[in-house]
């Protein structure tokens, strides 16, 4: 499988992150990737940056060290409705859009308050990613978010970051081979993220790749393989 691209990166406009887009993108290029998502926290998260920083992406080169960049956001999903954490003009501004739950910004509910959150959240538009489902302080119905994933043609992040051994998600692995199988049974497309916080773990998706590979999932849906087709999911989502 020829992995040409990287969907969710961070930056020091996420405080708790440590680089900056020229590191990002370096790695990037070092690792043989055509394009590369910058998706920074929304404001929302308390050591996120300001709005400012997501407006004033225009002032920023869109090839960087050979690789085509997209800048966008890590959307929080703030309620049970599925309501995101950046108003919709501004989404519209972003290249891509990922919307997460992150218990930090708001608290995990019922297996039917968090499916209703993350159905609700699909319905936003520029959302072209549901982040990180797997965790399993935030239980959810994965045969309705991957039905419903199908039917509004969003995309399912494969994160690798959740699959390091000891990491704070609880049960990513096993609820990721879950959803997985269901991705298969419906079709439904993954993006595979590496959630790098650090310019070293960009375009470092081995732990997805291997998981991949030990469930024999189909390489046909997984879109890191196709930027035309990621364009085309991001176009039809705006």
């Amino acid at each position: 499988m020829q992995i040409q691209l990287d969907i969710h990166t961070h930056t020091l406009a996420s405080a708790h992150a440590y680089s900056t887009i020229l590191e990002n993108a370096r790695v990037a290029a070092d690792r043989g990737l055509s394009l590369l998502a910058i998706t920074d926290h929304a404001p929302c998260m308390d050591d996120s940056t300001h709005l400012l920083h997501f407006v004033n992406y225009d002032v920023l080169d869109r090839v960087v060290y050979g690789v085509e960049m997209l800048y966008g956001v890590e959307l929080d999903i703030i309620d049970y409705s599925g309501s995101v954490s950046m108003a919709a003009d501004m989404r519209q501004r972003m290249d891509i859009c990922i919307a997460s739950f992150h218990n930090i910004v708001f608290p995990p509910g019922s297996k039917a308050e968090n499916t209703r959150a993350y159905l609700g959240a699909m319905e936003q538009s520029g959302v072209a990613i549901i982040g990180h489902p797997d965790d399993g302080r935030v239980p959810v119905d994965y045969e309705a978010l991957i039905r419903e994933a199908k039917r509004v043609g969003i995309l399912i992040e494969l994160n690798n970051s959740s699959l390091k051994p000891g990491h704070f998600r609880v049960g990513a692995r096993e609820n990721t081979k879950t959803y997985l199988a269901l991705c298969e049974r419906y079709g439904v497309p993954v993006a595979i993220g590496s959630d790098a916080h650090f310019a070293t773990a960009v375009g470092n998706l081995n732990l997805a790749l291997e998981l991949l590979e030990e469930i024999q999932f189909p390489a046909e849906l997984v879109i890191n393989t196709d930027p035309a087709a990621l364009k085309q999911i991001l176009e039809h989502r705006r």
